[in-house]
């Protein structure tokens, strides 16, 4: 016959047997932060969840919302066209945190202070986003990234009980502002996404817009409570640094737009006065000129009209890169110059005069370094217009 000692012992035993498989599906779940990269597709930084079981042995697990598949078949063609898909990965943190050792990128982690229910809501969301059939979503650099996607995320587990504390004192900055404060370092990159983004994005992104950038998001991370459950309690409840490198000192390329653009100008204001002085044109300059830009007005005539891109709709940068410039330069190129190049080139710099207004007024806000561009245009076609067809001139 067991004893009442024994019989006791068996008890806590079962308890503590019951228990285990209990304690071992406690996880910890954190924001992974990641500082930008020196590359244009990581200038941005990136951000991920880490769920990890707590106790020995335990998964050790990254969602990755920023991945997407190179097999996807016409795979440049979707990039362009903003049709391409993005997808939830997971990843063992032992292998993302080698990435980003490997690029000596900076890590931090914000611990979150989840309950319970709040915990498992999150990861039975997580893993079931993670279902094939619902892993993949249409990708948008300012609403559906990397960083939005974890956001929605924990408003969907969390629902009223996680508020944003949002400060009035933080300086309003349009979505332009925000990007260009990743992509200074990099002026080409810069020049670029100023030339295919849109007016649409020249308006003030709120607190919680602005979280489309991962930092952004971390720092709202940091200021957020949760309510309802008890006391209120900040979201975060620990933060760690995993990876931290010492900051690299900036230099800027000396050959950047600022400088090229503006020895163009020289070069144009220099031909500009020569041809004055010795009775000609110098058309070939003109023919270079409108070709670029004629080809350029082709590029972002297609991002605004025939992509899926949400920011590159209403790009006002139309008004002087503009497709109609190859047909000027079809003019230039015959030998007798029809009437109708005279027309079209008065037109070219209304245009440009155009563009000019809409910067001034804030309708949108053109790359700095177009400047001396800008002026070459005007000065050009102000140029042509009053000398072609004068018998003084001489077309080359």
């Amino acid at each position: 016959m067991i004893s009442k000692s024994k019989l006791v012992f068996l008890f806590f035993l079962l308890i503590i047997i019951g228990l285990a498989p209990l304690r071992a599906q406690v996880y910890e779940i954190s924001l992974l932060t990641c500082d930008p990269g020196k590359e244009l597709y990581s200038s941005f930084g990136h951000s991920a969840i880490r769920m990890r079981q707590i106790g020995s042995g335990g998964q050790d697990l990254v969602f990755n919302f920023g991945t997407f598949n190179f097999q996807t078949p016409n795979f440049y063609g979707k990039f362009a066209t903003g049709k391409l898909d993005y997808m939830l990965s997971v990843s063992t943190y032992a292998d993302f945190i080698q990435e980003y050792d490997y690029y000596q990128r900076d890590v931090r982690e914000q611990v979150l202070d989840l309950n319970g229910q709040q915990r498992d809501f999150l990861i039975q969301h997580l893993w079931a986003q993670y279902d094939p059939a619902r892993r993949y979503y249409r990708y948008d650099f300012f609403f559906n990234n990397c960083a939005t996607k974890i956001r929605d995320a924990f408003e969907i587990a969390l629902g009223d009980q996680l508020v944003w504390s949002d400060s009035s004192s933080m300086e309003e900055k349009t979505f332009r502002d925000l990007i260009d404060e990743y992509v200074y370092p990099l002026p080409w990159a810069d020049l670029g996404i100023d030339l295919a983004l849109g007016s649409v994005i020249d308006r003030v992104a709120t607190e919680r817009e602005s979280q489309f950038l991962p930092d952004y998001m971390e720092a709202a991370f940091a200021k957020a409570t949760i309510v309802g459950d008890g006391p209120t309690r900040p979201l975060v409840k620990e933060t760690r640094v995993i990876l931290e490198y010492p900051d690299e000192e900036f230099k800027m390329n000396p050959i950047n737009p600022y400088f090229i653009f503006w020895g163009i100008a020289i070069l144009f204001t220099g031909v500009t006065f020569f041809g004055h002085k010795k009775k000609r044109l110098f058309l070939g300059f003109d023919v270079a000129l409108f070709s670029v830009l004629g080809i350029l007005g082709l590029v972002v005539t297609f991002l605004w009209f025939f992509t899926d891109h949400s920011a590159t709709k209403w790009n006002w940068n139309l008004l002087w890169v503009f497709p109609g410039h190859l047909v000027l330069v079809w003019g230039l190129l015959k030998k007798n110059l029809a009437p109708w190049v005279r027309k079209y080139l008065l037109f070219a710099l209304i245009m440009a005069d155009a563009a000019v207004v809409f910067w001034i007024l804030g309708w949108q806000s053109f790359h700095p370094s177009l400047i001396p561009i800008l002026l070459v245009i005007i000065l050009r076609t102000n140029y042509l217009y009053y000398n072609i067809g004068s018998r003084r001139l001489k077309s080359t």
